[in-house]
């Protein structure tokens, strides 16, 4: 037992990927070959835009965001799809790098609608930290929307095509519903055959809906418009109009839900007890045969 796990363990160090020096940003560090230049950045505190990526799913450099400069290659690299080499010189903040992060962010700010669906855009967040104005561009034509689903709106509109909601759905998920149709300008995110989503063979599992950066798939109802409350408030209404109101949040219609549900058991329970103990008592008290 003891040779098989000297042996054992000299097989992982084998195959354990060995560490690579390079540098980024002009700083020496130290990363893994199997580690991706984003993530070693990230772990350095170095923030490099990305859409299409998203940790935890396969990295895919569909938006071609998180471009950097590495010393020596005539083009500029996705850093979520290469990895370090020895002696590696890359950097994130040159001015042709930031040019390049700046004009896509730019062309995809201009086919998606000044109208948000979320409070949370990655697109407007990444903009706002480059400072990415309007955009110059006109914008492409824009797809109708999709409220077939009784759980998810579909806002084509706001789509950049990055793939997420396709690797959540076919990888993480494995419901293969969201797939990647047509060409050119025409190419969009479809259901099935390019069903309506309602129609489609969609369970609503919502993975799609946490994958997408910019609104695209969201809850229906404009619920993810809606302003999380931070504490539950001693002072709210009550658990029936809590529950019904529009404008509350998700967290609140849950604590409510829970506190009508909690009633209900309580006074189902006090109703079986008395019940019971009418039945005892009459028992005791009718005349045995």
């Amino acid at each position: 037992m003891a040779v098989e796990t000297v042996i054992g363990r000299t097989l992982e160090a084998q195959s354990a990927p060995k560490p690579v020096t390079f540098t980024l940003n002009g700083t020496a560090i130290s990363g893994r070959a199997d580690e991706s230049l984003i993530d070693a950045a990230t772990r350095h505190g170095i923030e490099v835009p990305h859409l299409c990526y998203k940790q935890g799913m396969r990295p895919d450099g569909n938006c071609r965001t998180c471009m950097v400069e590495i010393k020596g290659e005539r083009v500029l690299a996705p850093s979520c799809c290469r990895y370090p080499t020895e002696g590696m010189e890359v950097t994130t903040d040159s001015p042709r790098a930031i040019a390049s992060q700046k004009m896509v962010l730019e062309l995809l700010l201009s086919d998606v609608p000044e109208t948000s669906y979320t409070l949370n855009s990655e697109l407007d967040l990444w903009a706002r930290r480059l400072s990415v104005g309007k955009p110059r561009f006109a914008s492409r034509h824009q797809p109708v929307q999709d409220i077939s689903h009784p759980a998810i709106a579909v806002n084509l509109d706001a789509c950049i095509q990055c793939g997420r909601c396709v690797r959540a759905c076919r990888e993480e998920q494995v419901n293969d519903v969201i797939g990647y149709a047509f060409r050119g300008s025409e190419s969009k995110i479809v259901f099935d055959l390019d069903d309506p989503m309602g129609e489609s063979t969609c369970v609503a599992c919502g993975e799609c809906v946490q994958a997408c950066p910019t609104g695209a798939l969201m809850p229906a109802r404009e619920v993810g418009k809606t302003v999380p409350t931070s504490r539950w408030s001693r002072s709210a209404p009550s658990a029936v109009s809590a529950a019904s109101s529009p404008t509350m949040s998700r967290r609140t219609r849950l604590c409510s839900c829970r506190a009508r549900m909690a009633l209900r058991t309580r006074a189902a329970s006090a109703s079986r007890a008395a019940t019971a103990s009418t039945m005892c008592s009459t028992s005791i008290a009718s005349p045995s045969r």
